[in-house]
């Protein structure tokens, strides 16, 4: 059986589902024009949409844990029933039907003890925004779809890239995540590293003989949406050369210098540098300085994953981004550390000339008379055509609470996490990793008695503790929290993005997790235990 299943079975049941009441008479259909959203349709537009609003409202305000504990074998039968091919005619009566099917049943990373991916609480005015782009439904490909919206596109890539310091000539595009941020730096790196080298070589190679020389060196501890776009790239996975870490979790210098001096000695092109900026596990940030001196030695592009870390762009400590504006190329994920709504995305670059690796001109869409013509249109520079207006949140952001009000959000979570450490380092339960520069803090469990062999080479038992931990308080719903492994072994980790979570939030998910851990060993582990205890 599953640590989930487990879980599932031995820690406090969620409510059941109540039974779906039985199925209102069908009512007259609408005209299909009704649904429309125009001119005419707006008094409905107004009063479905109130009343959604008014829905998820009350949902919000009667939360009282991020999530219900209902397992997949309850909720699939629930989806899977609902016939698609009998609509309901009625907005409040599929609102009645979202509430048993989703509402429900969410996860709330609003709530604060939500302690487990890099979700985050979002603010007013980007949901505002989000209602407001949804409605409009402007596309942000090219000119002639979005006016205004590529005008408000472009001014946050320029605020952006000012803030980052990237200089009068940088540019960049907003993309639906971090993923999708990577892989077009990535992209760019590529065709601008074979660029060069077609251009210095005595016979220019073709673009196939380049291919399989080109590496990206990365911490150990980067994205894993680098090997992803290497892979996607046409270069493979093993085009990545994973770089050791120090004990912090960040890139060592030295060992990125021995990689590149490898590369140069065997004849590979390393096309990119990825630096990180707050790592998924660690929130960890690569020396940036040290790594921008390195690629200017070796005129290898500089990109910096700023997914997470972004958010330091509007902090009291900017001061830890020193260095990225020697990048490349950057990834902002404001969907992390702005408290933005999912997506809200950008990559940005140094000189805006390198965008032309993602050109490509439509007779139908973007010709290119329009460049030549100076008609703004976005696509020109994206890898995406069909794009959402996901910079309006952004904007309705910065206008009504202003870049300081959002630094001081990411602040307070830094500043818990800060706690956080010192809680866990404390407390004989736990095992911390290493002192966050960001807001994550990875730990694990160590079960009484097994201390002086947990700490070094993680039993058996200390893992199975943690993943059934971990589960079975997913399943009583009280708290989420997520998991990873570090060196092999099984730990936990908080992610702390709300600012509203409370030292006394994390002291309590603490007692939770030592409570399913004792009840795992009660029950499981009793043999094992004595042993190791005597």
């Amino acid at each position: 059986m599953s640590f989930l299943a487990r879980a599932a079975e031995e820690s406090s049941p969620a409510a059941p589902a109540p039974a779906d009441p039985a199925p209102a008479p069908a009512l007259t259909p609408a005209p299909p024009t009704s649904y429309l959203l125009n001119g005419e349709t707006a008094g409905r537009y107004r009063g479905s949409v109130t009343e959604g609003v008014e829905r998820v409202a009350a949902r919000l305000a009667g939360t009282t844990r991020p999530f219900t504990g209902i397992a997949p074998h309850e909720l699939s039968p629930m989806i899977s029933g609902v016939d698609l091919d009998r609509p309901l005619h009625d907005p409040a009566a599929a609102l009645d039907e979202l509430e048993r099917v989703y509402l429900r049943d969410a996860v709330y990373f609003h709530h604060p003890r939500y302690l487990g991916h890099l979700n985050c609480p979002v603010v007013i005015p980007a949901v505002l925004g989000e209602a407001v782009l949804s409605a409009v439904n402007s596309s942000l490909d090219t000119w002639d779809q979005s006016v205004g919206g590529t005008l408000i596109e472009r001014r946050l890539i320029r605020w952006t890239a000012d803030r980052i310091g990237l200089g009068t000539a940088a540019d960049g595009v907003f993309t639906s995540g971090g993923t999708q941020s990577n892989l077009h730096a990535l992209l760019l790196a590529r065709d601008e590293t074979c660029r060069i080298i077609g251009k210095n070589a005595e016979k220019a190679p073709r673009k196939a003989e380049i291919l399989p020389r080109l590496r990206i060196l990365a911490s150990e501890c980067s994205h894993f949406s680098v090997a992803k776009s290497a892979a996607l790239l046409g270069l493979g996975y093993e085009a990545v050369i994973p770089v050791p870490v120090d004990r912090q979790r960040r890139m060592r210098p030295a060992a990125l210098a021995r990689e590149l001096d490898r590369c140069r000695r065997e004849n590979l092109a390393p096309m990119a540098v990825v630096a990180t900026a707050g790592t998924t596990d660690f929130g960890s940030i690569d020396p940036l300085p040290e790594i921008a001196a390195l690629c200017e030695r070796y005129r290898t592009w500089m990109h910096v994953d700023a997914a997470y870390g972004c958010g330091l762009l509007v902090s009291r400590r900017r001061h830890l981004l020193d260095g990225i504006e020697r990048a490349d190329s950057v990834t902002v994920d404001y969907h992390k550390s702005f408290f933005q709504p999912v997506s809200s995305s950008a990559v940005l670059v140094r000189d805006q000339a390198t965008l032309r690796h993602a050109t490509y001109h439509a007779d139908y869409l973007n010709p290119a008379r329009m460049a030549q013509e100076q008609i703004p249109n976005q696509v020109d520079k994206s890898i995406q055509t069909t794009r959402r207006f996901d910079a309006l949140k952004l904007w309705m952001t910065l206008r009504v609470m202003g870049a300081e009000a959002v630094g001081g959000l990411f602040d307070a979570v830094v500043d818990l996490a800060a706690e956080g450490w010192k809680l866990l380092d404390e407390d004989p339960r736990f095992e911390v990793v290493t002192e966050p520069q960001l807001s994550t803090l990875v730990f694990r469990y160590l079960p009484p008695g097994t201390a002086g062999t947990a700490a070094t080479a993680g039993t058996a038992l200390t893992d199975a503790v943690n993943l059934y931990a971990r589960e079975a308080l997913f399943a009583s719903g009280e708290a989420v929290v997520a998991g990873t492994t570090v060196d092999g072994a099984h730990y936990l980790k908080f992610t702390l993005l709300n600012p509203q979570t409370s030292v006394s939030d994390i002291a309590c998910v603490l007692d939770l997790i030592d409570r399913h851990a004792r009840a795992y060993l009660s029950r499981h582990a009793a043999p094992q235990l004595a042993a190791q205890a005597g």
